[in-house]
């Protein structure tokens, strides 16, 4: 991927955080399928860097791996697309465009996963916008655990615009 991994690095400004409350406001999403836990930085209509802690109570690790927790690859890749959808309401909200919010992918390509995540690691999502057409937008993201690539992937949506 090009800069995602790069944001803010080295920026002076102050960085552009929001949480729960945020974050519930914008997505529809909720426990146990919420899988932004912060926003550590933004910039409307460029990229969004967010995090979240990967607890060993997450419900998915009951199932897997029982004995062996390892956070699944495809809840890496939606909390890459939650990621962009809070990049894009945000967006949407700085024009005065109005949308609903619900944002659903329509592709993913260029999956690799490239290390594990497991309970206690911090897991960081760099998304940049790289286009829009009306309703849809495109992607590219990272999903990082200290500063190591564990997942990466091309995206698209649509948002529910009017």
């Amino acid at each position: 991927m090009s800069d995602a991994g790069k944001v803010n690095k080295g920026a002076s400004r102050t960085p552009l955080t929001f949480g729960y409350e945020e974050i519930t406001r914008l997505l529809p999403h909720r426990s146990p399928m919420l899988l932004v836990d912060r926003v550590e930085d933004h910039e409307v209509g460029e990229w969004i860097t967010a995090f979240k802690s990967i607890s060993n109570q997450e419900p998915v690790f009951q199932g897997h791996f029982p004995g062996h927790p390892i956070f699944p690859g495809v809840y890496m890749i939606e909390g890459l697309a939650q990621s962009s959808a809070l990049l894009t309401f945000k967006t949407y909200e700085s024009r005065g465009t109005r949308f609903k919010n619900e944002t659903l992918l329509t592709g993913v390509e260029e999956v690799r996963f490239r290390r594990m995540v497991i309970p206690g690691d911090v897991l960081y999502y760099r998304v940049q916008l790289k286009r829009e057409r009306g309703p849809f937008a495109w992607f590219e993201g990272q999903a990082e655990v200290n500063g190591e690539v564990a997942a990466e992937a091309k995206f698209s949506a649509r948002v529910s615009v009017g």
